[in-house]
């Protein structure tokens, strides 16, 4: 094992979802992205209850993007004590939300954005996002997060936001909404019992996921 997955291997669920709350400006996560609705996935599931929901590919994005996609979502929610958001399924999830909801001017953001956060990593360390270890991503990735943080506290209220809001926010979404989301990550349980609007709750333990 090199160092670098070896480091990756000691990072708990609780860090990844540290590292995704200061992406996000500190807002607390969990439980916010899971109350937001999403279309209906478009197959049904045949899988192992471990594998993600298969996806129409859609005509926008082609199989390397969707890697593309999948290793940038990773690199946002990596692989811990639970598995992270390429085992969810989220780059192909995050190619069918542009797809089938984003307005065409948003749709060429985002997909420029890919282009640009790949010519980016080549300039930095010589090698495209898929080549570049998992420090070099996450490197990359704080830079660009730096970058759209300035641009949407600063921007008109009409303008697009930034392509790799975009990202973060699918890729939240795309997780904290999954099966591996719901029944790893937090704690799920498919009947509910009574309300109980005051559970003790102790530090580091899962949020519990929400019913749609």
């Amino acid at each position: 094992m090199t160092a670098d997955e070896t480091d990756r291997a000691l990072i708990t669920r609780r860090e990844a979802i540290r590292r995704v709350s200061a992406l996000f400006g500190g807002v607390a996560l969990v439980g916010q992205a899971a109350m937001l609705t999403v279309p209906a996935r478009s197959a049904a599931r045949t899988a192992p209850f471990d594998a993600p929901v298969p996806f129409d590919a859609p005509a926008l994005f082609d199989a390397a993007a969707i890697a593309l996609l999948d290793e940038i979502a990773e690199t946002i929610l990596p692989a811990t004590d639970t598995p992270g958001a390429k085992a969810a399924g989220v780059g192909a999830f995050m190619a069918v939300m542009v797809t089938d909801t984003y307005a065409a001017g948003e749709q060429n953001i985002f997909q420029a954005g890919l282009a640009t956060l790949d010519t980016r990593c080549r300039e930095s360390f010589g090698r495209g996002f898929l080549a570049a270890n998992a420090d070099e991503r996450l490197r990359l990735l704080e830079a660009l997060d730096a970058e759209q943080f300035d641009y949407m506290g600063q921007k008109a209220g009409s303008a697009p936001a930034h392509f790799f809001r975009m990202m973060k926010e699918l890729a939240l979404l795309g997780y904290f909404t999954s099966e591996i989301g719901y029944t790893k990550a937090m704690r799920y349980l498919e009947t509910p019992g009574r309300y109980d609007p005051c559970v003790p709750f102790k530090p580091g333990e899962k949020a519990w996921a929400p019913h749609a």
